[in-house]
């Protein structure tokens, strides 16, 4: 089913959500994270994010509260609806094993998001010419699944 038509029917199977806007996106740099991410989201287990802020476009805009979000697989197919529920920046190094814990991978500690964080960031910083360090700002989101 294509975004659009499983937006649509989300929508029909909640009728007190009036807004038409919803942001679309896959997790991970991979298939095998993307679809993985996606069914730990589904299960209820992954009920937050962190993306590093400084990589935001200039017009791309940033998560908000109240936000829906259409989550994908790795074949760019819907899996399940979320709402944002809280956004904050803090600095990598600042992220705590709550949200550690919430984003629900691996042993959900902390010292394994830094790990696995620290070796994506670090990815992402050096594709866009730019240098990783433990005090970039990291934008922390927290998302209930609706669907």
């Amino acid at each position: 089913m294509d975004v659009e038509t499983f937006w649509q029917h989300f929508k029909t199977a909640h009728p007190k959500i009036t807004t038409t806007h919803h942001d679309t996106y896959a997790f991970g740099s991979t298939d095998e994270s993307a679809d993985l991410l996606a069914h730990l989201v589904k299960i209820g287990q992954k009920t937050a994010t962190t993306s590093a802020l400084d990589l935001y476009e200039i017009d791309e805009s940033l998560p908000f509260v109240g936000e829906y979000n259409v989550i994908l697989d790795a074949h760019d197919q819907p899996v399940c609806v979320t709402q944002t529920k809280v956004t904050e920046v803090v600095s990598f190094d600042q992220v705590t094993q709550e949200h550690a814990y919430h984003e629900g991978e691996d042993d959900r500690t902390l010292a394994s998001w830094r790990r696995e964080h620290r070796a994506f960031f670090a990815n992402e910083y050096r594709e866009a010419g730019q240098t990783f360090n433990e005090q970039i700002p990291c934008f922390c989101e927290v998302f209930e699944r609706v669907d």
